[in-house]
Parts: structure tokens; sequence; C-alpha cells
């Protein structure tokens, strides 16, 4: 049975939220681990809006905090889906903090979340196709091909049953790291 298509635009999910000083670390700056449950939540939000089914986060690509949050701003998250596969979507987020009182807006972190649709059953279902519509909705899915397809190279590439260390001049490589090597077999 084939759901169809769907525009990127269909999953668009914006979240805000005032930051509360409960929400704050030790040195008065929003934590981290609280944006990132944010992240999660506009993720499944996104996922589940566009598959229309219950979606459980299946890794999470490179997150960089580029700017801190304080307390008082507005955080705005922005989600889409960037990218689907039978059962697996790419969502992108983006975060943005406002200041409430100069209107100053400042991007704190981007990151993209893969999430996997699920039936009643828990078990993997399929999702809608996808249809782009314009140059961004292209290279955001050209992009996360390249993702997944560096990262299952890489976990090929590294996984323990086929990993050489002689096939890498890693002697060499490791040279300027703070590194210090012991006897490798």
């Amino acid at each position: 049975m084939s759901k169809g298509f769907k525009t990127t635009s269909e999953s668009d999910i914006i979240l805000t939220e005032l930051m509360l000083p409960s929400y704050a670390n030790f040195s008065g700056k929003i934590h981290g681990g609280f944006v990132l449950s944010l992240m999660d939540k506009a993720a499944f939000a996104c996922a589940s809006k566009f598959s229309e089914e219950y979606c459980v986060t299946a890794s999470v690509n490179r997150v960089d905090f580029l700017n801190s949050i304080e307390v008082g701003e507005l955080v705005t998250l922005k989600a889409r889906v960037n990218y689907v596969g039978t059962s697996s979507m790419v969502v992108g987020i983006k975060v943005v903090s406002q200041n409430i009182r100069t209107g100053m807006e400042k991007h704190c972190n981007s990151s993209y979340f893969s999430m996997v649709a699920m039936d009643e059953n828990g078990k993997k279902t399929k999702v809608p196709g996808l249809t782009l519509s314009n140059k961004d909705d292209v290279r955001r899915f050209l992009r996360s091909i390249k993702h997944i397809k560096m990262r299952n190279e890489r976990k090929i590439e590294f996984s323990e049953d086929i990993f050489i260390p002689i096939n890498y001049n890693y002697k060499d490589i490791l040279k300027g790291y703070n590194v210090q090597l012991k006897k490798i077999d």
C-alpha cells in the first residue's frame, strides 16, 4: 500500500519556548542537554506529522553549539523532513534564540535527526515519498544521501571484524595529536 508523496513543507514544525532559570547549567547558560531534548521533541513532531505514524529517534548527527542561550530568551526550533527512505526520515533542525528586549536573534545550533516510523505493533512502517520542490529541497536531500553513504562506509571500514591497523600509516597520521602509542598487534 503506497502512502503517496508529500512536500517537505508539509512536515514543517516550529516550536518556541521561553528559557527559564530551571533550564540553566552551572554557568547560568541554558544546558545543552535541555536544548537536545527540545530538538528531539521537534524531530519527533516533524517526522510524526509527515509520516502520520509514531516515530522513534534512530540517530543524531553531529551537534555543534554555536552560540549560548541565555535565561529569558525565546528559543525557536524549526524542523523539516529533508530525506525519506522506506521507513526512515532525516529531519533537519535549526535552533535560534531571540532576546526579548532587543529582538536580536542568533543561530545557536543545527543538527540532523534520523527518525524511524513505527506501526501500532512497534514494527517499522512505510513513510510517504518526498516531493522536492526547489533547489534547497534537492540540496538537503542530496546532503542526506551523502551523509548516510559516508556513515555506512565509515561503519564498514572501522568495524572490529575487518579493521587492520597496518593498513593505515597510523604512526604518521597520529603525529601532532595528543596521543601516546603502546605496542599494537
